[in-house]
């Protein structure tokens, strides 16, 4: 006996509400029902004809069954999909210096093809206590590439840039200290004897270390046509001499850059634009070094 039920005119509909709530996502299915318009079961081989009138007569029911095993369906997915959307974390730990706030900001913004989600995506110390914060968006303020419409678009405001670079600057994360090179003699004042005299004759081969620390927090502005950095980097040449680490030489760098990145198909695509490079001595414990100050504007790398 074979059985062959089509279904005709299925529609199947719901209403949901998602909003934000204490930043995570909450679902709520107001309204949601199936419609079976034309259920048709016709059986064939056998006795199929004394089953046919039975399924005849409890056609509806059928059709009923139907709408309602659908129904429950729906009810149990967004029952799911709630439960997902509210297990999302609202942090994201980084490393030991830095979390990332991932909670969402304001309530879904939906259309008729697009969804509109915001992440508050501040950094904060690991030490600190996470508190709201929103901030409205406004000219100027996010990178957007005009063209063709594109399944996802990233809309970065500065505040997120500006609070990780906060965060790694308060934490002392941008500093580091060079004690190891490929060519270990870099690392001995005998190998600058021709470039700083005085360094040589005062430490005659001596070991060093150098010191790279950023001296302020790096000024980032966001721009709909790139992002721009300013950062100032202090640069002290230590003497290590009986145990006693001894700084003898500061040259402060003075840099500005711009970056404009896109997504093209499966590469990153962008420009890196180096707009000023300065340097100059801070300070000498060795007497006056003859370092002219040095300015380089508008140097442009590309990258894929």
């Amino acid at each position: 006996m074979y059985i062959f039920p089509p279904v005709e005119d299925l529609q199947v509909g719901l209403t949901i509400n998602l909003s934000n709530q204490e930043g995570t996502l909450k679902l709520i299915l107001l309204d949601y029902g199936c419609k079976v318009g034309d259920l048709s079961i016709k059986l064939s081989g056998g006795a199929a004809w004394l089953y046919q009138v039975l399924v005849d007569v409890f056609e509806g029911n059928i059709a009923s069954a139907v709408e309602e095993a659908i129904s429950k369906k729906i009810r149990d997915g967004i029952t799911q999909l709630d439960t997902l959307l509210q297990s999302l974390p609202k942090t994201v730990s980084l490393d030991k210096t830095a979390v990332l706030n991932v909670s969402f900001v304001g309530n879904p913004v939906l259309t008729n093809s697009s969804i509109e989600l915001e992440i508050n995506g501040l950094f904060t110390g690991t030490s600190k206590v996470l508190v709201p914060q929103t901030y409205h968006r406004g000219p100027g303020i996010s990178v957007l590439r005009p063209g063709s419409p594109r399944m996802i678009e990233i809309s970065l405001h500065e505040n997120v840039l500006k609070s990780a670079s906060s965060v790694y600057f308060t934490a002392d994360s941008m500093q580091w200290i060079v004690d190891e090179l490929p060519d270990r003699a870099l690392l001995n004042t005998a190998e600058w004897r021709f470039i700083v005299p005085q360094l040589y004759k005062q430490y005659p081969n001596a070991d060093m270390n150098i010191n790279i620390s950023v001296s302020s927090a790096p000024v980032i502005q966001v721009t709909n046509q790139d992002i721009e950095a300013a950062i100032i980097v202090d640069v002290i040449i230590n003497v290590l001499e009986a145990g006693e680490v001894i700084p003898v030489v500061c040259i402060s760098l003075d840099i500005s850059a711009s970056v404009d990145v896109e997504i093209a198909k499966s590469n990153i695509a962008g420009r890196l634009a180096l707009d000023k490079f300065s340097i100059y001595l801070k300070w000498s414990k060795i007497g006056k070094l003859h370092i002219q100050v040095i300015q380089v504007n508008q140097t442009i790398c590309t990258f894929i």
